[in-house]
């Protein structure tokens, strides 16, 4: 009889795919889901290429709006790596997955997911700087430094993203290899493993504290700044009116916060897969359509210009 670690080897060596057990394993939801999610998708698409199109505009010519443009491609990238395969399970029977392909989509969800947590920090120092240091704000946050903090966020994410997907395929994987999920992730490949994965469990949840918290605590305490300053503002109508251009950055970050940390802080606990999914569902599908909304709709700014550009190509 060969020996364990022979046939661990071997049959890793044999992986050749993997299958998706998609949103839902009801058959008469399969057409619904493909119309709501390809609705959802096309939604995503049309509202952060909109967002990326009025942010050029001369008058928002400013970090926060380069920032901006990033996490709506970001947002694309992330619907555009998980939506399309997932839109294939509702409608096709063969839903497997190449390991390759796996892979390759394992490594994108993470890069972007920690990139865009990295972004978000960036975008809160940009409001600190704005809100705290007014006079400076010019000087400080250049297009250098906005430059800098980008390639710094993509860096970060892209070593994130290459040591988890590393250790994720170094793990064997039971028969028959189907992920319980729409995507290839961390937490359904985990519970797809055949060997103990209680230390890779545990590096899982510091590498989301190191993912998420870092981050976290950094935006926490450039607010903790922010309503310091403000504070200190005499008018109540000022008060309100600094505040409410970080209203939006909150409820984004709050949204990210509250979905990503439920899914990655325990991998591979006995809470209903289904509940995973919905909230993988939200992170990775929702919160990209919503992006666009929470900053157009809370920033006058970018609905003046967005009415600009409509009454312009309805003059044409």
């Amino acid at each position: 009889m060969e020996p364990a670690e022979e046939q661990d080897a071997r049959n890793h060596t044999l992986l050749t795919e993997f299958v998706l057990s998609g949103l839902s394993s009801h058959p008469e939801l399969q057409h619904l889901l493909f119309f709501t999610i390809c609705l959802v998708y096309t939604t995503t698409l049309i509202g952060n290429l909109l967002i990326c199109m009025v942010t050029v505009h001369p008058t928002l010519h400013t970090p926060m709006y380069f920032f901006l443009r990033v996490l709506s491609f970001l947002d694309i990238s992330t619907a555009s790596v998980v939506v399309p395969k997932m839109l294939v399970t509702f409608v096709s029977e063969d839903r497997s997955i190449s390991y390759r392909g796996c892979v390759t989509q394992l490594y994108c969800v993470v890069f972007l997911a920690s990139t865009e947590w990295y972004l978000l920090a960036a975008m809160a120092y940009d409001r600190y700087v704005a809100i705290c240091s007014p006079l400076r704000y010019a000087a400080i946050m250049n297009t250098r430094l906005c430059l800098s903090l980008v390639l710094l966020c993509c860096c970060s994410g892209s070593v994130v993203s290459v040591v988890q997907t590393a250790w994720v395929f170094t793990l064997s994987f039971c028969e028959p290899r189907k992920i319980d999920y729409f995507f290839c992730d961390i937490p359904p490949l985990i519970v797809l493993s055949c060997t103990d994965t209680s230390l890779y469990e545990k590096q899982i949840v510091s590498a989301t504290a190191l993912v998420i918290f870092t981050p976290f605590c950094l935006i926490l305490l450039s607010y903790v700044c922010i309503i310091s300053s403000i504070l200190k503002i005499s008018s109540a109508e000022s008060r309100h009116k600094t505040f409410s251009t970080c209203s939006s950055h909150l409820t984004v970050v709050t949204l990210y916060c509250a979905s990503g940390t439920l899914i990655y802080l325990q991998p591979k606990s006995s809470n209903s897969q289904g509940a995973k999914k919905i909230l993988a569902l939200i992170y990775t599908t929702v919160i990209p359509t919503l992006n666009p909304l929470i900053y157009s709709l809370r920033n006058k700014e970018v609905k003046e210009v967005l009415i600009r550009m409509v009454a312009v190509l309805m003059k044409k």
